[in-house]
């Protein structure tokens, strides 16, 4: 009888330091907060390399109920089409929370193309993106709806940190978490309509090396994280 309460005494003390731990871990301070105040619009160069803003093309519009989410899920969001001197288009879509949660999954290229009527013809396959900064954590797929074929490049970064969605993306916030931080979030899409998938990532290449590029260490930061040095 007295093994049995002295076990339960033995559970309910983890229990309570279980408690004590969770709610000294709980983060306290947003790290958006230490941070100078992004601005998409203005983070991100109308013009870079032989890559401009394609004023000719209208924003793409998404449904209601996806815009609902979206709205409250970032704090910012930027949508551009740009174009080169060959005529060719890239489409750029960043989302931007200032404290990142499992909203980010919403805007999902795997996530937000089927609600759009978009079928994932090639799956999400993972690669490395070399860049004159470091290698950088991507992933690829390829939507298509009807006559139109779309592959896209993208990625995720969680305050400074590269990462994917998933177990790295919990263990990147964990890692804030433990710090008594709530971290930002950035996801960063690239997309183009082509029917050569091959060319297609090749010229998301130039156009993410060019942006790049074009900007301070700091801004490039925010959209990249840190690469390894």
């Amino acid at each position: 009888m007295k093994l049995i309460s002295f076990k339960h005494l033995l559970i309910g003390f983890f229990m309570f330091a279980a408690a004590g731990m969770a709610l000294a871990l709980k983060p306290t301070a947003k790290l958006v907060d230490s941070e100078a105040q992004i601005n998409l619009e203005t983070l991100i160069p109308a013009q870079f390399g032989d890559w401009k803003v394609d004023e000719t093309i209208a924003t793409l519009l998404v449904s209601p109920e996806l815009q609902k989410v979206i709205e409250e899920t970032y704090s910012q969001t930027l949508t551009r089409t740009y174009v080169n001197g060959e005529g060719k288009r890239i489409m750029l879509s960043i989302a931007y929370g200032g404290s990142h949660g499992e909203g980010m999954q919403t805007h999902r290229p795997e996530v937000c193309y089927p609600a759009q009527g978009f079928q994932v013809v090639k799956n999400t396959q993972p690669a490395m993106l070399s860049t004159q900064y470091g290698e950088l954590p991507i992933k690829r797929l390829v939507a298509a709806q009807g006559p139109r074929n779309e592959p896209i490049t993208y990625w995720v970064v969680v305050g400074d940190q590269q990462t994917q969605f998933g177990w790295r993306m919990k263990l990147a916030q964990m890692r804030y978490t433990l710090t008594g931080v709530v971290p930002d979030g950035m996801l960063v899409r690239v997309s183009s309509i082509d029917r050569d998938e091959k060319d297609a990532y090749e010229n998301q290449a130039d156009f993410i090396q060019a942006m790049f590029a074009s900007m301070r260490d700091s801004e490039r930061e925010r959209i990249t994280g840190k690469f390894d040095s």
